[in-house]
């Protein structure tokens, strides 16, 4: 048995998600706060999350960190706002997809189809190519979700670990921003080029606090990105 948790402290909306989530063939589990989020989480151990941003007692984010901390399940939140700076922190603290109400509840079984479709595809690739991924002084270990540049670990996000899996796995490929879209959030994945941009920004900040002779991501204007290599 699949379950699907979602927490949500509006009962309308509960109760239509898991109506739909029953014809996915999923068991849903109903959190109405955080605390309860949490709970119900480490108890059913469920393939699918999904959260309201604004819930009692903790928020959406900080569930999402905490399971985050844990569990590479994936995770999709659900708010009424739609800014981009909040659509990018709840991306950036590691969730896999961000659903802005109102929303139609088929519209949201199709981003869960999509994230356990990209989930599915990213556990053969690393089957089929390792996990541990080692250019110059650059080590990526996607099966532990961890980067270090010489030594030296940087703390990146889980979306940022892929992100750089992704662009070091294929040198000096240009991937548009579409491509990355697709890759990383998938192609019902309804954002916009800023995501990735502000997403590129971010990581390279924190790659930039080691040195790293011999690559680096490249900004090709009017195109997308690249992970150089020298001498590739």
């Amino acid at each position: 048995m699949q379950y699907m948790l979602i927490a949500d402290d509006n009962p309308d909306i509960t109760d239509v998600l898991a109506a739909y989530a029953k014809k996915e063939e999923f068991e849903p589990v109903i959190a109405s706060d955080g605390e309860e989020a949490i709970r119900l989480f480490q108890e059913c151990n469920p393939s699918v999350v999904l959260l309201d941003v604004m819930m009692p007692k903790e928020d959406g984010y900080e569930v999402c960190r905490k399971i985050r901390a844990k569990s590479d399940v994936p995770v999709i939140l659900i708010t009424a706002r739609g800014e981009d700076f909040e659509r990018i922190m709840g991306l950036d603290i590691g969730a896999d997809d961000y659903i802005v109400k109102p929303f139609s509840p088929s519209e949201v079984m199709a981003r869960v189809r999509a994230v356990l479709r990209r989930m599915t595809k990213k556990d053969k690739s690393s089957e089929e190519t390792g996990n541990i991924l080692n250019i110059s002084n650059l080590s990526i270990n996607l099966e532990e979700y961890t980067l270090h540049i010489g030594g030296t670990k940087i703390a990146l996000t889980k979306k940022e670990i892929e992100t750089m899996w992704t662009l070091a796995s294929n040198p000096n490929k240009v991937f548009t921003r579409d491509n990355l879209l697709d890759s990383l959030w998938g192609f019902d994945y309804f954002g916009d080029s800023r995501t990735v941009d502000s997403h590129i920004k971010r990581l390279r900040a924190k790659l930039d606090t080691v040195e790293h002779d011999g690559w680096s991501i490249k900004t090709i204007w009017g195109v997308g990105y690249k992970f150089e290599v020298e001498g590739v």
